[in-house]
């Protein structure tokens, strides 16, 4: 089953490739896309295929910050009905819960986790595409968008305390401080921000908890693209986890809020094995870490979950037939 996206993430892209210059429907049709299709905010299509058009136009544009113009133009109302709920919600803790809840109405491929630590919040957003690719823009747009739907909410002077991006700096940066604010960490080991704990609990002076049940009700009666698999969500769990050494099956069971057997049934009733997609979700991550000469081998080590570099250098020797110092030297079109 592939990720969809619903279209209406894709608002504000025929007016960014405008702006830009860029005719869009050959790259379309190469896609297998239509601008009908994208006109329409409530139709889905391939996650791959959105990510793949964003960092495509990107490279045609000679723009490296693509996404997050849209993500300049992006309005609460772009998420449909779904804004409604947002809206009406009492802090944005509650807020970022719902999105969370109902993030496969609107993008399956977005993953979103919440960290408490202490006096500060790290929500960690990242794009977990079907096929593995550059995904900059994208990551960019999600973050651009996460960001704005805070501040919309919690009032416009709000800014994380940081932003952090596992891609490197683009040249310029006056877009990236103007939308974030906030400090910005590039060739980082997450995707994601830092806020103030407290920061979460604050007031939405516009929620009215009657709306809140309206909009509920009417998004309990609206089908998802798909529904969520646990194939997807485990995926996605693996993911997040990996950098903090916890992907393992007792963590994304907690996670997910079953115990290890049920999961491993329904793994088991999917086809597929617990560690095959740990070990998938390396495959598809190292691809992108080791192409970024900023990261060194010991933060992509730990990046992938690996607490001693040996283990990661033997891993990485297993599945692509030479160590990664040898991969980095002679760098191979396509190590997958």
């Amino acid at each position: 089953m592939s990720t969809l996206i619903r279209t209406g993430v894709l608002t504000h892209y025929f007016k960014v490739a405008q702006q830009l210059g860029l005719e869009p429907r050959p790259l379309l049709r190469k896609l297998g896309l239509s601008s009908e299709k994208l006109a329409d905010p409530e139709h889905w299509i391939s996650g791959s295929a959105a990510v793949t058009l964003l960092e495509a136009s990107a490279r045609l544009t000679q723009c490296p910050t693509f996404g997050l113009r849209m993500a300049d133009l992006w309005q609460l109302s772009d998420l449909g009905v779904v804004s409604v709920l947002l809206t009406h919600q009492k802090t944005l803790r509650d807020a970022l819960g719902t999105m969370i809840q109902y993030r496969h109405l609107m993008n399956e491929f977005l993953v979103i986790r919440i960290e408490e630590t202490g006096r500060k919040v790290i929500v960690r957003e990242d794009v977990v595409a079907d096929e593995a690719g550059p995904t900059v823009q994208s990551v960019e747009l999600a973050l651009g968008t996460l960001t704005r739907m805070c501040s919309t909410l919690i009032g416009t002077s709000w800014h994380p305390l940081s932003v952090h991006f596992t891609h490197d700096a683009p040249d310029d940066l006056r877009l990236h401080r103007r939308i974030f604010g906030g400090k910005l960490e590039f060739a980082s080991a997450f995707n994601g921000l830092i806020c103030r704990a407290a920061d979460l609990d604050l007031p939405n002076p516009i929620a009215d908890p009657v709306m809140a049940r309206h909009a509920q009700r009417l998004l309990a009666g609206l089908p998802g693209a798909n529904e969520p698999s646990i194939v997807l969500e485990v995926r996605k769990a693996i993911y997040l986890m990996l950098p903090a050494r916890r992907a393992t099956i007792e963590q994304v069971a907690q996670g997910l809020g079953m115990n290890v057997r049920t999961l491993q049934r329904q793994l088991e009733g999917a086809g597929k094995v617990f560690s095959d997609m740990v070990n998938g979700v390396r495959r598809d991550l190292v691809t992108h870490y080791m192409d970024n000469r900023s990261h060194s081998l010991g933060r992509i080590a730990e990046s992938l979950g690996y607490s001693a570099y040996g283990s990661f250098v033997r891993w990485f020797t297993a599945q692509f037939g030479m160590t990664p110092t040898q991969w980095r030297s002679t760098k191979p079109a396509n190590i997958r």
